[in-house]
């Protein structure tokens, strides 16, 4: 289970990103943010959030129109 996790769910890029970054904040190093949210640019857009900060993304699935992510908070 995730330390934290942040209801996306009907806000459009860039929102999800900014809203993960700003909840980042308050997960301990080495803990898990779960992420939920419905716009699929999210998919690609949580992949290059983790690339460009560093933090590991553990998980992302897709159940229907719903997208999950798991990132784990690495600094």
């Amino acid at each position: 289970m995730a330390d934290q996790v942040l209801d996306a769910k009907g806000l459009n890029c860039p929102l999800p990103i900014l809203r993960a970054k700003k909840a980042l904040k308050d997960v301990p190093i080495g803990g898990t943010l779960q992420v939920l949210a419905t716009d699929p640019g999210a998919v690609k857009d949580f992949e290059a959030f983790c690339r460009a900060t560093g933090n590991d993304l553990l998980e992302s699935k897709a159940e229907g129109k719903l997208f999950e992510f798991l990132i784990k908070r690495t600094s």
